[in-house]
């Protein structure tokens, strides 16, 4: 069975607000951001691919020349050119696979906690199912608001927070049925957030898989701290 990481790097990271050149090769302990997620996906022994979603040639460069810091052992790379937003880039890898291509796991390089352990679990899901997110429960207290940017004097909505989850990656799924999802976006000019909504436009379910590890996503300086922290 062939299966291909797709680890998306081409974000510009302006929450950054300009304190770091490039996020997902700013280091952590010791190694890039992106490489953590890498070595994950490495050590989890589920792909036989990796396929590296850049933003231009000059990050493409960077992003070589750190994976010459670990062993790819049988793993083969390949790349894709990022678009203008992640679903355009999620579009550009998918249509970059191979033929022989049975399942890929999508993954944020701005996540360098994710374990290989939960890799292996998600991939255990999708042996079983067509698509599968790992996601956690939300606990603080969720409201919802009438309008976006009106935050005086409104009603808040209760949300049933047993019902809500936290989408985290790697989001897997059958290769074909990711491939279609995605083309029926396009087709469409349908906005999505993530590959869990690509599929929903074309009826699939998924299946969550709990994820107890921290998995947060390296948005903003503050969160390149606790990273830094939890690492520790």
């Amino acid at each position: 069975m062939s299966r291909t990481a797709i680890l998306l790097a081409a974000g510009s990271g302006s929450r950054m607000q300009g304190n770091v050149q490039d996020k997902v090769l700013e280091p952590l302990n010791g190694l890039p951001i992106f490489l953590h997620s890498a070595q994950a996906f490495l050590d989890s022994k589920v792909v036989d691919q990796l396929t590296i979603v850049y933003r231009d040639e000059e990050q493409r460069h960077a992003l070589t020349e750190s994976l010459q810091r670990i062993d790819l052992g049988t793993v083969t790379v390949t790349w894709a050119l990022g678009g203008k937003e992640r679903q355009d880039s999620v579009f550009n890898a998918l249509r970059a696979q191979a033929e022989n291509c049975q399942q890929v796991f999508i993954h944020d390089s701005a996540r360098p906690l994710i374990t290989s352990a939960a890799i292996r679990s998600i991939a255990d899901s999708l042996n079983t199912h067509k698509a599968a997110v790992l996601a956690h429960p939300v606990v603080d207290t969720i409201k919802r608001i009438p309008k976006a940017n009106g935050l005086q004097d409104i009603t808040l909505e209760d949300l049933e927070r047993d019902r809500l989850w936290a989408m985290e990656t790697p989001q897997a799924f059958d290769f074909q049925t990711i491939l279609k999802a995605y083309q029926h976006v396009k087709k469409n000019a349908l906005s999505i957030t993530d590959d869990t909504a690509a599929v929903a436009t074309i009826g699939i379910q998924t299946t969550i898989v709990p994820n107890d590890s921290p998995n947060i996503k390296i948005t903003t300086a503050g969160d390149l701290k606790f990273a830094e922290f939890l690492c520790a």
